[in-house]
């Protein structure tokens, strides 16, 4: 018999892997963020945690549902963005607001384009932004854990002038006030590990961004100390690594991930000394997401 070729459309190589796996070693990577945010805030934190998660799945299954499209819960991708747009609030939030965060994340920044995979920027991260710009005394009342009685309120490291005068322990266990995700760098290097181990993402794209801003702050400041306190402050960190390697909205080139953490943080370190907010992470991130189609081809 002739052999004949067979044209078919790619991809033509396959892999076992699929998006509830990748989604749920992202989940696994989370919850040292969760469970940090728990101690250190108290309950109200996971209250806050499950009733985001909560709503973001209901969101998500109630459209799909009403419009007859092909149900997406089980794929995790929503816990996903719950747990991350919690994560990425103070803990005082009123619950109402972030099931309002949730409507943005999932309706209109993910399913009104398509769903997963279309798009156009990280979901929590829109979520977030819209949050920060329509409910600002909210998003920036943040807390101190004061680990003897209560929580008190406090700026963010970032807003404090004299960044030497800040204690690297309390840091890096968490002891600050802060978005809940974004306070406990300890938490946030478990979930790199995991992830990187598990081949879940690559290393390239937060090292990259926290290696250039660190750079720039040294070079501006002539403090190392002062720049190593710049990279474990606000929301750099958890940005970098829960957000900035989402798949839809990052390069997928080992070129377009240099490329895109260096303008990652180098638009981070431009909007926090030369712009109006001290955070500039997700503004840097939402602006990077729109170049990323360019910076594939």
């Amino acid at each position: 018999m002739e052999d004949r070729l067979i044209v078919t459309a790619s991809p033509h190589i396959r892999e076992a892997t699929t998006t509830r796996g990748l989604m749920g070693n992202v989940v696994i990577a989370l919850l040292p963020a969760v469970l940090a945010a728990g101690l250190i805030f108290g309950v109200q934190a996971l209250v806050l945690v499950v009733v985001t998660t909560l709503a973001c799945v209901a969101f998500e299954y109630i459209y799909e549902k009403r419009l007859k499209k092909s149900n997406t819960v089980g794929d995790l991708s929503a816990v996903v963005t719950g747990i991350i747009l919690a994560l990425n609030m103070p803990v005082g939030m009123p619950l109402w607001i972030a099931v309002v965060g949730a409507f943005v994340a999932i309706i209109i920044t993910k399913q009104l384009f398509g769903g997963l995979g279309y798009n156009f920027a990280n979901p929590a991260l829109v979520g977030r932004i819209v949050l920060f710009l329509g409910f600002t005394s909210r998003m920036t009342a943040y807390v101190y854990p004061d680990m003897a009685v209560d929580a008190l309120a406090s700026a963010t490291p970032l807003a404090v002038a004299d960044k030497t005068s800040l204690n690297l322990l309390d840091l890096f266990l968490g002891f600050h006030g802060g978005m809940m995700g974004e306070v406990c760098v300890l938490a946030i290097l478990l979930g790199f590990a995991y992830l990187v181990a598990t081949r879940t993402i690559e290393a390239t794209v937060p090292v990259t961004i926290v290696a250039t801003v660190f750079i720039l702050t040294t070079l501006n400041t002539g403090d190392p100390y002062a720049a190593l306190i710049e990279c474990m402050s606000g929301g750099l960190l958890f940005g970098s690594v829960f957000m900035a390697t989402d798949y839809v909205t990052s390069p997928f080139t080992l070129k377009g991930k240099l490329v895109y953490g260096v303008a990652l943080g180098i638009v981070t370190f431009a909007i926090r000394e030369w712009g109006s907010y001290a955070e500039g992470v997700s503004f840097a991130l939402l602006f990077m997401n729109l170049w990323v189609p360019y910076i594939n081809d």
